[in-house]
């Protein structure tokens, strides 16, 4: 197995370098989009997909208009693009695990034709559903338009433990070093994503938090991002629950596990200069 952790583009909200250049609150790069290609011995696996390559392409249909204005997002690393320079092509991306379905996390499924995608049934259905304005703000249909062949996963056997979060799942069709960890708050099928790698497990939490300060003790984050995260909550006392839980697993010495969140850039180098050092 072989892991390449890539950045989809990060926001800016409330502010950050915008286009005509003036200053504001966020600096660019202080969020990523945090995606993680996987390679197996006979299929490559791909955690989120970033916005995707037609953000690049026509924005404001892609993405949104009021998304592009209110977020301020970097468009241009499409995933597909990285995944074609380290030598693939976008048909050898077989299987995509969506931590959620937010438009900066599966806005690359159509540059994935042929791969199947992995989803909670709680967070498909949010999105085939009407339950407010925040899934109205947070989901393009336009994304879907083409049909991607679905493997869903309904609340699993709650006996199933994976480091004391039940109702664990495998991926199906995969190796049992892949594994669905549901972390519903953010959106209604929120998951995380664990892998087991020959140094131990990884989590991809994608947004059931996104500042490495909220895994200390005590928690922190900066103020705006807090409100912005606050805003895009489904069920905050789920998330708030699931972070918990999370900050537990991180503060064990003994669990071999490395967590990270999808936006957090401070993480993301981390596994970037793991990787440079031979070491993710």
């Amino acid at each position: 197995m072989r892991i390449h952790h890539l950045d989809g583009g990060g926001t800016r909200p409330f502010g950050g370098r915008l286009v005509d250049g003036r200053p504001g609150l966020f600096r660019r790069g202080d969020t990523v989009n945090h995606c993680v290609l996987i390679e197996l011995e006979t299929r490559l696996v791909l955690i989120d997909t970033g916005y995707g390559e037609q953000a690049l392409l026509r924005p404001n249909e892609w993405v949104g208009r009021q998304v592009v204005r209110r977020t301020n997002p970097v468009l241009d690393k499409p995933i597909v693009r990285q995944v074609e320079t380290l030598g693939f092509s976008r048909a050898d991306v077989r299987d995509i695990v969506v931590t959620h379905l937010d438009l900066d996390h599966a806005g690359g499924l159509v540059d994935f034709p042929h791969a199947t995608v992995h989803v909670h049934q709680a967070e498909l259905a949010a999105f085939t559903e009407t339950y407010g304005w925040r899934e109205r703000f947070r989901y393009r249909p336009v994304q879907l338009a083409h049909g991607p062949t679905w493997s869903v996963y309904a609340e699993c056997d709650s006996s199933k433990d994976w480091f004391g979060f039940q109702s664990v799942e495998q991926v199906r069709g995969l190796s049992s070093e892949l594994l669905i960890v549901p972390l519903a708050g953010h959106t209604r099928g929120h998951i995380g994503v664990a892998v087991r790698t020959a140094r131990g497990w990884f989590l991809h939490a994608g947004d059931a938090y996104t500042h490495h300060g909220q895994m200390a003790d005590p928690p922190r984050m900066p103020l705006l991002g807090r409100v912005f995260e606050q805003t895009m909550d489904t069920h905050r006392r789920q998330r708030a629950e699931n972070q918990h839980r999370l900050r537990d697993l991180v503060r064990e010495p003994d669990t071999p596990v490395n967590v990270f969140s999808a936006h957090c850039a401070t993480e993301f180098a981390r596994l970037c200069n793991a990787q440079s050092d031979g070491d993710a």
